[in-house]
């Protein structure tokens, strides 16, 4: 391949990853929030994502239940995810006692990207290894991710309870997994 065809090339692997990294909205188009709540009768069951986490540990999110799963789909590419993490250890920290669980799925295609931003970033909770996001194609029709960063909660019946199309903070964990630690 020439080196003129190799730019085009180049760019688009650049700016294609930084464009998936959050939805698109038209300008001057209204805010819409970033949260779907399900309601009980029309949840579905969240598929066993199952396999091992960034430290060589097998993880299963059936494993889980009887908890409120915080299923936060990321990359180390993803800048709102950088700045996500954070929210999440502490999300962790905070509600563990109370019966939530955050679990991580990295995304990156190897390994040692998805450990060296777990340590850059101290995360307090493990992170499924999905290169290529083959575990997340089980997802039901409507969860499945289309941009980074990508939380579902899963309620304590292992059942989707609510997706969040953005960056999350603490605070929004906080307040999503209130209702459903009631339920």
């Amino acid at each position: 391949m020439t080196r003129h065809r190799r730019l085009p090339l180049l760019a688009l692997l650049v700016v294609l990853p930084l464009a998936a990294c959050a939805p698109a909205r038209e300008a001057g188009a209204a805010p819409v929030s970033p949260l779907t709540r399900v309601p009980v009768a029309d949840r579905k069951a969240a598929p066993d994502l199952t396999g091992s986490s960034l430290d060589g540990r097998a993880v299963s999110l059936a494993g889980y239940r009887g908890k409120v799963v915080v299923l936060n789909v990321w990359a180390s590419w993803c800048g709102p995810c950088r700045a996500e993490a954070p929210e999440l250890s502490k999300a962790q920290q905070e509600l563990a006692a109370e019966g939530v669980q955050v679990l991580g799925v990295d995304t990156d295609a190897r390994r040692d990207s998805g450990r060296a931003f777990q340590e850059e970033h101290d995360l307090v909770y493990p992170s499924l290894h999905d290169p290529g996001s083959r575990k997340l194609v089980r997802l039901p029709k409507g969860y499945r991710p289309q941009a980074l960063p990508y939380t579902l909660f899963i309620d304590r019946d292992g059942k989707i309870a609510a997706k969040y199309l953005s960056q999350v903070t603490e605070a929004d964990v906080r307040s999503i997994t209130r209702p459903l630690l009631a339920e």
